[in-house]
């Protein structure tokens, strides 16, 4: 794992000191998180950034801009960030006309918050190396998922299923200033992520599994890997700023304790996005904010593939083929406000829509993945502390999703249907500096 480098430095008498040790305290902390927003990926990324639903490419506010667009480093001079997040998502499943023969149905619901607070952190540090170049470093939670049922499902296993996702990025930074309006970014992202899952026994035996073994109830196993996230932003005139970002497909290593569940035997690459914002200072006092976000998920196998390459093409989980979630690209859009109710005081709302991910006709193998959320307003407010650091808060509340199944469970499990149905609500706090 990269090591962020050490840095002295002090805020009105607050010393600072970030070593090597930080990193591991945040891999923890970070790996013990649950997402399902946009998909699997946040809604937004930094406390800043959450409070207007997510946007930020065309409007870079902390050290964790290089998340949203790695052009942003190069316009927030030299600061420091940390922040945490509470989040607490609320899924459940339902099997609903299943007759598996001899009187026996997997009909019922079925809660799936065993396991329901999370804790999320984020870090960002940025210098101004030269008037035209920026040298920095954000640390965040790229995205997850998590589920964790009380009871055993039948159509599965034998124990209660449980599913644990979580991915960390650590994103070294460098921003050049072309000229008076335009920065131009680039980040590097090394990627940590870690998985578990159990009572998946069902799908572990031969004719349904290339390998044996490998498919569930074999503890956390992890996988690294690297890819390349660019930016641009653009000032237009004095009111209207323009931003746009792509990130590669992020390539892992696989993931060997699960190589007969994940296609490929085990791949599980972070698919790649892309976007586009703008930010308008409607007023001194007023800005306004939309991005437009694609995320590109149907382009890794582990994820786009179907379940039907299972059950009626006669591809076993783990093969190049093998199943997947059948997740569609999403396509998310943010709209924010910032409003600077006076020099102490900056007040913020958003809003977040992302199209559905998940088919009707794809729900039984999505209850382990019930990503179904849509809808999110947030509200946040940085308020600048007599030392003149800042203090910022986050509220989201994604609005319960439901999507019901349409000929989900095949025959050969007793037929009927699988329906999701999710809800999110999340806080954040963060402190942050100018060096």
């Amino acid at each position: 794992m990269l090591q962020i480098l050490k840095i002295s430095t002090s805020n009105k008498g607050i010393p600072v000191k970030l070593t090597h040790k930080l990193l591991p305290l945040l891999t923890v902390l970070v790996t013990s998180n649950a997402y399902a927003t946009d998909g699997y990926f946040a809604h937004g990324y930094g406390v800043k950034s959450q409070g207007m639903g997510g946007v930020g490419i065309a409007l870079p506010q902390d050290a964790i801009a290089t998340a949203t667009n790695p052009a942003g480093m190069g316009l927030i001079g030299d600061r420091v960030d940390f922040g945490v997040t509470w989040f607490r998502p609320q899924r459940e499943a339902e099997i609903v006309g299943n007759n598996m023969g001899g009187g026996f149905s997997a009909d019922g619901k079925y809660d799936a918050n065993d396991t329901e607070n999370f804790v999320i952190p984020e870090f960002g540090y940025n210098r101004q190396i030269n008037p035209e170049v920026t040298l920095g470093v954000s640390v965040y939670g790229n995205g997850g998922m998590n589920t964790d049922y009380k009871k055993s499902i039948p159509l599965f296993g034998s124990t209660a299923p449980r599913m644990d996702l979580a991915q960390l990025f650590i994103a070294p930074t460098v921003t050049w200033k072309v000229n008076e309006s335009n920065t131009v970014g680039v980040a590097v992202n090394l990627a940590y992520q870690r998985f578990e899952i159990k009572g998946l026994q069902g799908f572990d035996r031969q004719g349904y599994t290339k390998h044996v073994g490998k498919v569930t109830n074999n503890d956390y196993d992890s996988s690294y890997g690297a890819g390349v996230h660019i930016g641009w932003i653009g000032q237009v005139n004095d009111a209207v700023t323009l931003g746009a970002t792509y990130q590669s497909k992020t390539y892992m290593s696989k993931f060997d304790k699960y190589k007969g569940l994940f296609a490929e035997d085990g791949d599980f690459d972070i698919p790649e996005s892309y976007g586009v914002g703008i930010a308008v200072k409607a007023t001194p006092a007023l800005t306004v904010a939309a991005d437009v976000q694609r995320i590109n998920y149907s382009k890794v196998d582990s994820v786009g593939n179907s379940i039907n390459n299972l059950l009626l093409n006669g591809q076993p989980l783990g093969a190049d083929k093998g199943a997947g979630f059948a997740w569609k690209d999403v396509t998310a859009v943010k709209l924010g406000a910032n409003y600077a109710w006076n020099e102490n005081l900056t007040v913020r709302a958003g809003y977040n829509h992302s199209t559905q991910p998940i088919r009707k006709s794809e729900t039984l193998f999505n209850i382990l993945a019930p990503g179904v959320v849509q809808d999110h307003i947030t509200l946040g407010a940085t308020y600048v502390l007599p030392n003149k650091s800042e203090l910022s808060f986050t509220y989201m509340h994604a609005f319960e999703e439901k999507v019901r199944g349409s000929g989900s469970i095949p025959s050969s499990f007793g037929g009927g249907n699988a329906n999701l149905k999710m809800y999110e609500d999340s806080l954040g706090i963060a402190y942050g500096w100018k060096l």
